[in-house]
């Protein structure tokens, strides 16, 4: 009897696995798709999502009840990355036309979205969920798109359990390197307000924000570089 029960517990942990995995991997898969529709250039397509946003819906439909434990770290990221930024625009299609995600209250901080078995604001989100979790990876920053300009963009491409590493790589790397983002002129650099909002983040182990730009930059800043930071960009990131 006893023997019975373990097999029938183990064939019903088994179903729920391969539900998981099927319900997960189908999420990236078409977060993918609709990301390839409507992501150009580092820009979305409101105007279109907003005549038709049965995929959006699907999309969050499916991630109200996705269940990813923090042990499973990459996974749990790449949904949380993903689900922010469906989240931004669903949000902003929501509101659309729209000239910033600010011309609504509480955007960020007060609006609650029904996702992976909780409710929850963006900010939440990016601020217990991810950098809560996981205070070591700075490079959150760089993949979470707030709807601005002032964001690193937005990519056609759903963050991946298996590619999330090279992904946070990659996407660090283009921002670091991009002359709009970093500011270079002579010995004067002007760098984003991420940096200065989320400083601890950057200058862990004794190290500096200049010391974090440099390690991700092909020519590093200027010796002894004046840092200032300019205003952050939140003019909405639509297709024009």
């Amino acid at each position: 009897m006893i023997k019975k029960q373990m097999i029938l517990a183990v064939m019903f942990f088994l179903v729920l696995s391969l539900g998981y995995s099927q319900t997960t991997t189908e999420f990236f898969e078409k977060t993918d798709t609709f990301l390839k529709k409507f992501v150009k250039e580092g820009r979305v397509d409101y105007k279109a999502i907003k005549s038709d946003a049965s995929g959006l819906d699907e999309l969050l439909d499916m991630a109200k009840n996705i269940s990813v434990s923090k042990e499973n770290s990459r996974a749990y990221q790449a949904f949380w990355v993903n689900g922010y930024n469906l989240l931004v625009i669903k949000g902003v299609v929501e509101n659309y036309p729209i000239n910033s995600p600010l011309d609504v209250g509480g955007f960020f901080d007060k609006s609650k979205h029904e996702i992976g078995g909780t409710n929850i604001t963006l900010n939440d989100i990016e601020n217990k969920l991810l950098r809560g979790n996981f205070p070591s990876e700075p490079r959150f920053h760089f993949v979470l798109v707030c709807a601005g300009l002032g964001c690193p963009p937005i990519i056609n491409t759903a963050y991946n359990p298996t590619t999330l590493d090279s992904q946070l790589e990659s996407q660090t790397k283009k921002a670091l390197n991009n002359p709009d983002f970093i500011r270079v002129e002579k010995n004067k650099v002007k760098i984003s307000q991420i940096f200065e909002w989320y400083k601890d983040d950057f200058t862990k182990n004794g190290k500096s924000v200049a010391d974090f730009i440099n390690h991700y930059r092909t020519e590093k800043l200027p010796e002894n570089a004046k840092v200032s930071y300019y205003p952050y960009d939140w003019t909405l990131n639509a297709i024009k």
